[in-house]
């Protein structure tokens, strides 16, 4: 398949269109017995020499006695961006940056993903919108 995601900076900010996941979100350490015997496919997860990073919905985390440190929101940027953009995540994690705002950015393969800490998911959409509307001017 063909990366045809948009590359232009601008075109990206402009169309960034940013929405709030229902959902709370957590992030755990999962050795590998412990990854393979998970019921339901994570919503992420990457191969660590300690274990295994996995983000789970925080009621799925609960249900299995899972440690974690904090709660996180996701947010979808619906801008299809192609996986060679340059300078997207620096500019949206720049944002959320200057607003002390905690983010940790998922790029898949047709969109950015940002978790960012639950009590700040509505600041941080609304800084998202706010990026938009200026790079739309």
């Amino acid at each position: 398949m063909k990366d045809s995601g948009e590359r232009d900076l601008l075109k990206l900010l402009a169309s960034l269109d940013p929405v709030l996941v229902e959902g709370v979100f957590v992030f755990c350490l999962l050795d590998e017995e412990a990854f393979r015997s998970l019921a339901e496919t994570p919503l992420g997860f990457f191969r660590e020499a300690e274990g295994y990073s996995v983000i789970l919905e925080k009621s799925e985390a609960d249900e299995l006695g899972l440690s974690y440190d904090s709660e996180w929101a996701l947010i979808t940027c619906r801008v299809r961006s192609s996986l060679m953009a340059i300078g997207l995540l620096a500019e949206i994690t720049g944002c959320l940056a200057k607003a002390g705002i905690s983010v940790n950015a998922v790029s898949a393969y047709c969109h950015d993903h940002l978790l960012v800490p639950k009590n700040e998911a509505d600041r941080a959409l609304d800084l998202l919108k706010n990026l938009r509307l200026d790079a739309s001017r």
